[in-house]
């Protein structure tokens, strides 16, 4: 008689996007590695019904080939590894290869997932199987070294308290690319500052260090890798020219939905002060499932709990977010209530700063860009977010508005190195790395007491005046283009006094973010 099985409800994929199948099947033999959420994930209240539902897990999927290879019982996560032809048996799917337009040749699914009955109400969701991408980024380049921001110009325009970040804690993370040690080298030797010793933790994707690694990947993997190395040296060079020693970590994953869960259960396990993250993906694109983003979301939410403050850029692409209809999107995990929600400025006309947006407010069309913004329709409005924004979609949730906060995107970019080059780079991705090792400056100046708190519910608590602490943490951006991309949707939320939908609160005082947190 055969294993019965059940449906696992919110597993379901449809064709990628922007893909097309290949005749080519999987090979069967090919030895694939899953990650497998049990119930509660994120949290740890029962250790003793965790332990009981892991060896469930084990036992049952061990029926059909497939062993444990790691273990992270107090997220709620175990890693297994099986053959292809094993894990079709086992979650009664058919893993089949795509051609995307922009990741290559990559292995899927559709469908729904079924999971053994004897695991129905203990396995929350099963990730891996399938490779598509579920995180963007691209480069937004400025245009020469002359005028863009170093670390000191940062300091100064941001009045970051005084300090290094020393004892601090810092987490960025990060999808394939590369690393190159002589690119923080050069950036650090010249801004006069001492290189920080920079941890590189691969978490199931390790990253070439030099270019003659690169270039020992299969051309399709090179291109790949390279085309996001970029964006990596630009999170450590901002990290590390504002906290230079902090204990910085870069963690890098594959770029699926397996990549986000495995880089968040680090995230917990360690609980850093400050984490960075500037990938995302617009929060309803069809390619997420709804277990995926449920299940970082949980992770998320497990980082707050431990007082993990992570800054996640809000996007480049405004209202638009890429997707290709008359409705207003933002992008997740920007949008989830657990993060701070970091958008983007610029500096026009020698010292005015604006939102940033450039025509046509879409980084895919004409090199335009603009900073994500807006009210979700999947995540509802926390208690503690007290502002007022309505969302421009006719019929929708009253949902969580993004961002929170704002800084530099746009010109004049950030002074760093690529490749031993200049090479001034912005977007929002900058954004949050600078909000990151802020928040480490910050924490390094206050007493153990008030470090480690989850600072987006305090910047929307009362402060002095009966004003939300935002208002006194942060300077209002009151001028710039709305953050609508066109031609879809051809609509955006506006730039006003006081708390918006395009930059937040406005951007970081540094000085009075210590102040104001010494006092809650």
């Amino acid at each position: 008689m055969p294993d019965q099985h059940v449906r696992l409800a919110g597993s379901e994929r449809p064709h990628p996007t922007k893909s097309v199948g290949v005749a080519d099947p999987v090979d069967p033999n090919e030895e694939i590695a899953v990650t497998v959420s049990l119930r509660d994930a994120g949290k740890n209240e029962n250790p003793e019904q965790r332990r009981a539902d892991a060896e469930k897990v084990k036992e049952s999927l061990g029926r059909y080939g497939l062993r444990v290879t790691d273990e992270r019982l107090e997220v709620g996560s175990i890693e297994l590894t099986g053959k292809a032809k094993d894990l079709n048996r086992a979650f009664q799917t058919e893993l089949k290869l795509y051609h995307g337009q922009r990741q290559g040749l990559f292995r899927g699914r559709e469908g729904e997932l079924h999971i053994p009955a004897d695991l129905d109400g203990i396995v929350a969701g099963v990730f891996g199987l399938d490779k598509r991408r579920v995180a963007r980024r691209r480069v937004f380049p400025g245009h020469g070294a002359h005028g863009s921001f170093t670390p000191q110009d940062l300091e100064e325009q941001y009045q970051f308290p005084e300090g290094t970040g020393r004892h601090q804690k810092i987490f960025l993370l990060e999808f394939g690319g590369c690393y190159f040690d002589e690119d923080t080298e050069t950036f650090c030797r010249n801004h006069g500052l001492t290189p920080p010793a920079v941890d590189i933790v691969p978490v199931g994707y390790t990253p070439p260090r030099t270019l003659e690694e690169l270039e020992q990947l299969p051309e399709q993997d090179q291109e790949l890798a390279f085309d996001v190395a970029g964006e990596v040296m630009m999170d450590v060079q901002i990290v590390a020219g504002l906290a230079p020693e902090a204990d910085i970590s870069v963690l890098f994953a594959d770029w699926d939905q397996k990549g986000w869960i495995d880089l968040l259960d680090q995230v917990i396990l360690a609980a850093p002060g400050a984490v960075s993250i500037s990938y995302g993906l617009t929060e309803d694109h069809p390619d997420w499932s709804l277990l995926g983003i449920q299940e970082i979301n949980r992770r998320l939410a497990a980082a707050a709990d431990k007082g993990v403050t992570v800054c996640v850029s809000a996007g480049d692409d405004g209202t638009g977010d890429q997707m290709r209809d008359r409705r207003c999107h933002v992008d997740f995990p920007a949008s989830s209530p657990h993060v701070l929600s970091v958008g983007g400025t610029q500096i026009v006309r020698g010292d005015v700063t604006e939102s940033w947006w450039v025509s046509p407010g879409d980084r895919s069309v004409r090199n335009g860009g603009s900073t994500g913004g807006g009210v979700s329709t999947v995540w509802r409005r926390p208690t503690w977010q007290t502002v007022q924004v309505d969302s421009l979609n006719p019929g929708a949730i009253d949902g969580r508005v993004v961002p929170d906060v704002a800084a530099l995107a746009g010109p004049p970019f950030y002074d760093l190195v690529f490749v031993g080059r200049p090479s001034p780079n912005g977007g929002t991705s900058a954004s949050a790395p600078l909000w990151a090792a802020l928040v480490a400056r910050v924490y390094e100046q206050l007493p153990p007491t008030k470090q480690q708190r989850f600072l987006t519910p305090l910047l929307y608590g009362t402060g002095t005046n009966s004003r939300p602490l935002g208002t006194h943490a942060c300077r209002d951006v009151t001028a710039g283009h709305d953050n609508a991309s066109f031609p879809f949707p051809g609509r955006g939320y506006p730039v006003r006094v006081g708390y918006d939908a395009v930059t937040g609160f406005g951007e970081p005082v540094g000085v009075e973010l210590l102040k104001a947190l010494m006092t809650v």
